[in-house]
């Protein structure tokens, strides 16, 4: 201050003003730097939103958000393609009206278990389902859905896609391949049955005319006969194993009671079937997948399990059909590195019926396989 001890009244009024003019011209300098950081900022901020809707807009996926109650926020044009509502129609209602029944009744309650215990089925895990469109129709579909936290609210986001056209393929290359194998068990049973029948007969007679001459070698004709006989009785096994399902409506139940008795004939193990009602599936296609994917646990079951005892279950409720074989043998792994070709060919089975396989490990030791095959309309 005692440089400016000297200076009058007035001279220290106009030194007062000066200083006061320059505070201001630094203020409103700071002031405008800062405006054009905040526009800056404002600007970047909206490039960034318009290219997150940009590419929301042009994704071939369908993408929606809903709120922790299971309300939908935001569809985008993929997704109003997909279902065939507007992003208007869906706005403000809930998700579960793209889901038929009874996916539809189930939602909220998996919503609402997730919420309350943390333990999440599908969040951060694709899967498949099926969705359901305005005009009614079903269609399957791959969905995969991730969780955010925005401002302490929390946020679901659905992305889905159409796997109409994959399911398709995947259907016609089982058919394809049941087809063949098909052909293949006709061929075995009415070809190289009849030919083994032939050659039974042969040697039979054979035997018997070594026999009438007391020939040592008619004991040798009649093993060689006997094999033929076990040669006849496997190849027809094989032949049922290929064409397996009739087309009553009682084929899954009788093909299964075969499966268990060949089981037990061929590898000497174990193996029951129990069906404590009258199951009917009318549908041909959909037995003779659920037929394939009980063949292939059991396989699983011999081979890679060791299992010594091997139960097979069928059980029909109002809407759904359930197919589950148990057996005794080391278990499933807890974390297996990898699904094995077995399983996803019993997955892709399921699948192509609509319905669901689940695998686990039992207590004290051993797998039980489930595939839930519901009795709906997939058209």
């Amino acid at each position: 201050m005692s440089k400016y001890a000297h200076l009058s009244k007035a001279e220290l009024a106009r030194k007062v003003i000066e200083l006061e003019t320059k505070l201001a011209a630094v203020s409103k300098s700071e002031q405008a730097a800062r405006t054009t950081e905040r526009r800056l900022a404002a600007s970047a901020l909206h490039d960034s939103a318009e290219r997150i809707r940009g590419i929301l807009h042009t994704a071939v996926e369908g993408i929606i958000t809903i709120d922790e109650r299971g309300i939908i926020e935001s569809v985008n044009p993929a997704a109003e393609n997909m279902f065939g509502f507007k992003e208007e129609e869906l706005i403000g209602k809930n998700v579960s009206a793209l889901m038929p029944s009874p996916y539809r009744e189930e939602h909220d309650g998996y919503l609402a278990n997730y919420l309350r215990t943390g333990r999440a089925k599908i969040i951060g895990v694709g899967r498949e389902v099926v969705g359901q469109r305005k005009d009614g129709s079903i269609f399957p579909m791959y969905l995969s859905v991730g969780e955010v936290n925005l401002k302490g609210k929390r946020l679901f986001t659905g992305i889905v896609r159409d796997i109409t056209e994959r399911k398709r393929l995947e259907e016609e290359i089982l058919e394809i391949a049941g087809r063949e194998q098909r052909r293949i068990g006709q061929d075995l049973h009415d070809d190289l049955g009849q030919q083994l029948a032939a050659i039974e007969l042969m040697s039979e007679r054979c035997g018997r005319k070594l026999e009438k001459k007391s020939m040592p070698e008619a004991a040798e004709v009649e093993k060689i006969a006997e094999h033929i006989r076990d040669a006849i009785s496997q190849t027809r096994m094989l032949a049922r194993g290929l064409s397996p399902v009739e087309l009553e409506a009682n084929g899954l139940m009788s093909a299964l009671t075969q499966l268990a008795e060949n089981t037990e004939k061929r590898f000497h193990i174990s193996c029951e079937f129990r069906c404590d009602e009258t199951v009917l599936l009318d549908d041909n296609d959909a037995a003779t997948q659920l037929y394939r994917i009980a063949q292939e646990a059991i396989s699983n079951a011999r081979r890679h399990g060791k299992a010594k005892h091997i139960v097979i279950e069928l059980h029909d409720s109002a809407q759904t059909i359930e197919l589950a074989v148990t057996d005794d043998g080391v278990g499933f792994p807890k974390k297996p590195a990898t699904d094995g070709m077995g399983l996803q060919i019993m997955k892709y089975r399921a699948g192509v019926i609509g319905g669901t396989l689940d695998v686990r490990r039992v207590s004290p030791r051993g797998t039980r396989l489930t595939c839930l095959f519901r009795k709906v309309s997939h058209s």
